[in-house]
């Protein structure tokens, strides 16, 4: 690790409204403290890196120029406020980013008042500065007060849905609204689809390529921007180049585009936009993600997402596993099964490279669809691919498949279409927090009628659920796994159908019994070992399914043992509440069965390392011991104290 750099004007600078006595210039200079800072603090960290260095001029700028708290600044998925969060009065805890008990690595409400809005997922930011400028111009309360409204929104995100129906809103509504558009051609993976070529077009052809200059000599107009003579000359510039503009067909006044980079231009324009401003507008920024440090803009994916690191050389300090990862285990099953069948293709929504699909997509690249951020599509065209023969794989992160619910609902499984879903980052993921855990996807597709539900317990399950999925064309199946590596267990050559609706037997013991969905398995086993100090052996099994559940195996574990515990990486409403409903409806619990289910809390866990969330959940190996003493009635000294 490196010395922390000087940042001489960045020390003095506490909040935002330090910045309003620096110089231009001397903004100029902050904004390279900024980067050192960052770069620094991620160094230590670990986190998002690309996307904030690719907004520190424009950090500076707005901090410079708006008035926040009043002002009412909001990031879009948020990954990119590093450099926001420095300047808003949390240096000092900077290097506790993604920690437990540290600063959230997104915006957090209850974190800074300067953090109006939290985020995570993406293209919320345009529907919720809408809602901030409805309520100011109604009056609404707010602790911060009302001022101006601003979004600031990537060119990956604005490719989803739900950024159009807010600009539609808000074009319709005419507030003063204004949204910056950070175009760096980048989210995590490059941007794909029609609009990523629009703005591409945008600032590419011929007539664009020396506007970033002439941005530069209209800048000394923008004090009068609206004269008549610079309306018509912006009007022939866009003419030249596409005819207008989406944006203002939906109802934006369009700046740009200018160089994100640029304080010369930044500052000008929002200067002039803050003050003269009347409806809602739209300003398109050229970034580049990883600006300024040379490791990050020379990764691949322009240091989105990076362990701690040494400033000088950007090497990563990557835990080293002999395990593979989960997300490998899929992507190699699922190339397995592909290269047997050619109706298997698979869709994701702007995660190749976290789902594993950039493997698939390489060996098979017209069978493999990233359809940008839009879950809600992906899911949809995930079902008419099987609507069509094709047998297609959804391979979504658990907390971005609740984007697309209702598609799973009535596009999906209404009509019994065969969509195999695969969730990756099942159960809690550590640094990214409460916005990016797997927490409620068995609950809410456990209820859907005709849905499989299957959890892995190991690397070697999945590889066998990748196969039961591809073979199952009776209606939608689904798998979830964590991320991270597995467990080291023996690999198969080839993975296995497994009839639907069966568990298996892992132990035979007495008294209790525990059934396991999930990878909290392995848990469970050590859990065991401690308990047999105590000459306590229970019965385990691995339920494999939580719909349909293995009817046979979880009455016989019933019938045969004092007291019955499931366990499940999930919220309440999951494996747990369809085990405990099996149980009611045969009557198992009037012979005196106890029954204890071990969920993850009614809680919002915040960010910490995978073991640590755990622990909060109580669902560690420890904690197993405890519920199964706790049933059997053995009093522990941790009781007795």
């Amino acid at each position: 690790m490196s010395a922390k750099p000087e940042t001489p004007l960045l020390d003095r600078v506490t909040t935002p409204a330090d910045m309003k006595q620096f110089s231009d210039a001397e903004l100029g200079q902050l904004a390279s403290e900024l980067r050192a800072e960052t770069v620094s603090a991620v160094s230590e960290t670990g986190g998002h890196l690309g996307a904030g260095l690719g907004v520190v001029e424009l950090t500076v700028a707005l901090h410079a120029v708006f008035d926040a708290p009043r002002d009412k600044i909001i990031w879009d998925v948020s990954h990119q406020c590093y450099p926001h969060k420095i300047l808003t009065g949390r240096r000092d805890r900077i290097r506790t980013l993604r920690m437990k008990d540290g600063l959230s690595g997104f915006t957090k409400r209850s974190e800074s008042p300067y953090d109006p809005f939290g985020a995570a997922h993406s293209s919320t930011s345009i529907s919720a500065a809408l809602g901030f400028a409805v309520a100011r111009d109604l009056g609404g309360a707010c602790d911060t007060g009302h001022g101006d409204a601003i979004a600031v929104i990537g060119d990956g995100s604005i490719s989803a849905g739900m950024a159009y129906e807010a600009m539609n809103n808000a074009g319709h509504l005419k507030k003063r609204l204004i949204v910056i558009l950070n175009d760096n051609e980048m989210s995590i993976a490059p941007p794909v689809g029609a609009m990523s070529s629009y703005l591409s077009r945008l600032y590419a052809e011929a007539p664009f390529q020396d506007l970033k200059q002439a941005a530069k000599g209209a800048v000394s107009l923008l004090p009068e921007p609206f004269r008549e003579g610079a309306k018509r000359a912006k009007e022939m510039l866009k003419g030249m180049a596409v005819g207008g503009t989406l944006f203002e067909e939906l109802g934006f006044s369009y700046l740009g585009p200018i160089d994100g980079h640029d304080l010369d231009q930044l500052l000008p324009v929002l200067r002039t936009v803050r003050q003269r401003a009347t409806g809602p507008i739209l300003i398109h920024v050229l970034t580049k993600k990883g600006k300024g440090y040379a490791p990050a803009e020379d990764a691949a994916d322009k240091g989105h997402g990076v362990s701690r690191f040494d400033v000088i050389t950007g090497k990563q300090q990557k835990a080293k596993s002999n395990a593979p990862s989960y997300t490998r285990v899929f992507a190699d099953a699922l190339l397995q099964e592909a290269a047997d069948d050619p109706r298997i293709c698979a869709v994701t929504a702007a995660m190749p490279d976290g789902t594993g699909l950039n493997l698939f997509a390489e060996r098979y690249p017209s069978r493999c669809f990233d359809v940008a951020i839009a879950e809600q599509h992906g899911v949809t065209f995930s079902a008419g691919l099987a609507a069509g023969g094709m047998r297609p794989f959804c391979a979504m992160y658990s907390t971005f498949l609740q984007r697309g619910y209702d598609q799973v609902v009535h596009d999906v499984a209404i009509q019994r279409l065969p969509v195999r879903f695969a969730i990756d980052r099942a159960g809690l993921v550590g640094a990214d927090g409460a916005t990016h855990a797997g927490a409620f996807d068995v609950a809410y597709l456990a209820n859907l009628p005709g849905m499989v539900v299957m959890a892995a317990a190991d690397e070697a399950e999945l590889k066998h659920m990748v196969a039961t999925a591809a073979a199952h064309d009776e209606g939608p199946i689904a798998f979830r796994y964590p991320r991270g590596e597995g467990t080291g267990v023996e690999m198969p050559e080839r993975g296995e159908v497994l009839p639907i609706g069966k568990g298996r037997m892992i132990q035979h013991g007495k008294g209790v019994a525990i059934l396991s969905f999930g990878t909290r398995l392995s848990e469970v086993m050590t859990a065991c070992e401690a308990l047999s100090a105590r000459g306590i052996t229970p019965s385990v099994a691995d339920a494999r399914f939580a719909k349909p559940l293995d009817r046979d195996l979880i009455l016989k574990l019933a019938a045969e043992h004092d007291a019955l515990i499931t366990i499940e990486e999930g919220a309440v409403g999951g494996f747990g509440s369809h085990v405990a409903q099996l149980l009611a409806e045969e009557g198992v619990f009037d012979g005196g069965l106890k029954y204890r289910s071990m969920v993850l809390p009614d809680t919002f866990i915040d960010q910490a390392s995978p073991r640590d969330m755990y622990a909060i959940a109580k669902l560690n190996a420890e904690d197993i011991e405890a519920k199964v003493l706790s049933v059997l009635g053995v009093e522990t000294l941790s009781q007795q104290g």
